[in-house]
């Protein structure tokens, strides 16, 4: 289920065009994508998804696999909302794993049968490692959000697995990229428990969980229920955020109703109610969590910084919001980066191993 909506490409661009840039894309490319593009939906020229995948098509034609998977993943961005945005996330994993020698790090992408209400769905992950790491360490299980997805953010999980010397189970939240399942509060959770369990067994035992924007709601929730032994929280909406329907700001209604399962563009009601379900606040009234490392940009559009600050006081967690930067910190993540590694190989030095299961 899945439906298009009005959305300026050009706004899009406006937003988006630092993380284009610094995810490794040549500027001088990007600018002229960008130059071309002049409509979200058709393929056609002109087109976003057409004008992307071109120099996606380009960059594999001449065996830059790694540049291929990042312009292929910009032509599906925002969301799978037709055909054509699938198989550019098609185009997307093809490249991914074409450009896998030339990673750094050793990398198996498996499909999980996770339980799911009373049954299972599959979960592709990708697992990243450095190379001949022991077998009895630590596991970070992570994600990105609603509209980055676990090949869009694979440098800076990369940049994870090196510098902490741990697996990385790199996989798409509920609603998102390869899951076959819609975003919900519950289900959701559901399918990140799975993957912590799964995880438990990979390692010493220990597990943590990195989640980013949305993914930063169910690494917020694993926190807060203890249901994993450390969890940062990158720009992640855990209260307030779900109170602020109606706002077509970048189009993130259209990316959410999609993540949803709608087929059409819901009234505000809908929307208000789903999003109601997703309300962190009987959590956030627990003492259960897990350390936590919550950061984020104090000039977030999406997120109200009341759902950093809301942290501010728990037990084992630290809190920072960073100025002059926005959602996810994302023009300070030189910065951001080494904080959140050197916070999380501080606290898994400090745990002891549970032992597998």
């Amino acid at each position: 289920m899945s439906y298009q909506w009005p959305l300026d490409a050009a706004e899009l661009f406006g937003e988006r065009y630092p993380q284009m840039v610094n995810t490794g894309l040549p500027a001088a490319d990007v600018n002229a994508v960008c130059a071309a593009i002049t409509d979200m939906w058709p393929d056609a020229p002109g087109g976003w998804v057409h004008e992307w995948s071109q120099l996606g098509a380009r960059y594999a034609g001449s065996s830059a696999h790694d540049l291929a998977a990042l312009a292929y993943g910009w032509a599906k961005f925002p969301t799978l909302a037709d055909d054509s945005k699938r198989t550019a996330l098609a185009r997307q994993l093809e490249q991914y794993q074409l450009a896998a020698p030339g990673f750094g790090v050793d990398f198996r992408r498996e499909v999980l049968a996770v339980p799911y209400r009373g049954a299972s769905t599959p979960v592709p992950v990708h697992i990243l490692t450095r190379p001949k790491l022991p077998s009895d360490t630590p596991v970070l299980i992570a994600s990105g959000g609603v509209d980055g997805w676990k090949m869009d953010l694979h440098a800076m999980f990369v940049m994870f697995a090196v510098h902490l010397g741990v697996p990385v189970v790199v996989f798409d939240i509920a609603g998102t990229g390869e899951s076959s399942v819609p975003m919900t509060s519950e289900g959701g959770a559901q399918i990140v428990q799975g993957l912590i369990d799964h995880a438990r067994g990979l390692g010493n035992g220990v597990v943590a969980h990195l989640g980013i924007s949305m993914g930063g709601y169910y690494s917020a929730r694993s926190g807060l229920t203890g249901d994993v032994d450390a969890a940062i929280v990158l720009g992640g909406p855990v209260e307030e955020a779900f109170h602020r329907t109606g706002s077509a700001r970048f189009g993130m209604d259209g990316i959410i109703g999609n993540a949803m399962g709608f087929d059409s563009p819901p009234a505000p009601d809908e929307l208000a109610a789903r999003f109601a379900a997703f309300s962190l606040r009987e959590l956030l009234d627990r003492d259960t969590n897990a350390p936590m490392l919550v950061v984020n940009g104090a000039d977030d559009v999406h997120i109200p910084q009341h759902d950093t600050l809301v942290f501010q006081g728990r037990r084992d967690t630290e809190v920072h919001l960073l100025p002059d930067t926005g959602h996810c910190a994302v023009s300070r993540l030189p910065e951001a980066l080494p904080l959140m590694i050197g916070w999380l190989q501080l606290t898994l030095d400090s745990l002891a191993p549970r032992g597998n299961s």
